[in-house]
């Protein structure tokens, strides 16, 4: 009896260690800074003139934009950065992978029309939900894939999106979740890149082709532009 509970409480130890280290290599590779960011209370961002402001980090975000104000229910797209531990970040900072921010959208939406839940569903079926640190030849910390939510059951929501999604691929996603702090504007060019640049090489190769593929998958989804 005496050798049943030793050994009932040996393998009660050793889950209680197991669990702990997962958690620890869930932040494993990132540092003190990014740690707090990841375990902050999340900032709620009200309703403005009815619509709401939801966040998303997916790689460049001219492609990201296009793909957001290409949807039912979106007023705007703003580009800027988010996710980082600096004060008013730049296109040039960001771009050190210094500032641990990454290249984000802003998207105003009218709740009423399309819901976050859907656009969770668009920020997984826009991308290469796999790739680490980037999105097709875009590589560094500031292209990572970031979904912030605002409350609990947004966290929710994409915790069980992107559990869904892992389990049908058979591969672990690259998206981190985070609690929204802050988002910085973007410079004036980055605005509306895609719609002001068309004959840029970059929306040319990389953007254009990233848009047309998403509209295919959610035709339904897509404003009426004729």
């Amino acid at each position: 009896m005496k050798l049943f509970t030793y050994s009932f409480l040996l393998a009660l130890l050793f889950n209680c260690q197991n669990n702990a280290q997962k958690s620890i290599n869930a932040l494993n590779g990132k540092s003190k800074i990014e740690q707090d960011l990841m375990k902050a209370k999340p900032t709620m961002v009200p309703l403005d003139n009815g619509k709401a402001r939801a966040y998303f980090a997916s790689g460049c975000f001219w492609c990201v934009e296009a793909i957001y104000e290409s949807l039912i229910g979106v007023e705007e797209v703003i580009n800027g950065y988010s996710g980082g531990h600096t004060l008013n970040p730049t296109y040039e900072a960001s771009n050190t992978g210094r500032t641990g921010h990454a290249e984000a959208v802003e998207v105003i939406y009218d709740p009423n029309l399309i819901d976050f839940a859907t656009l969770v569903d668009v920020y997984f079926g826009s991308q290469n939900s796999i790739q680490v640190n980037g999105q097709g030849p875009d590589i560094g910390s500031q292209y990572r894939s970031i979904i912030f939510y605002q409350n609990d059951k947004q966290k929710q929501t994409i915790i069980s999106k992107k559990e869904t999604l892992s389990k049908q691929l058979k591969k672990r996603l690259a998206a981190e979740i985070m609690p929204f702090q802050k988002f910085w504007m973007g410079e004036d060019y980055h605005q509306n890149y895609e719609r002001l640049h068309p004959e840029s090489s970059y929306i040319q190769r990389i953007s254009i082709p990233r848009l047309n593929k998403f509209k295919r998958k959610f035709p339904q989804l897509l404003k009426d532009t004729h």
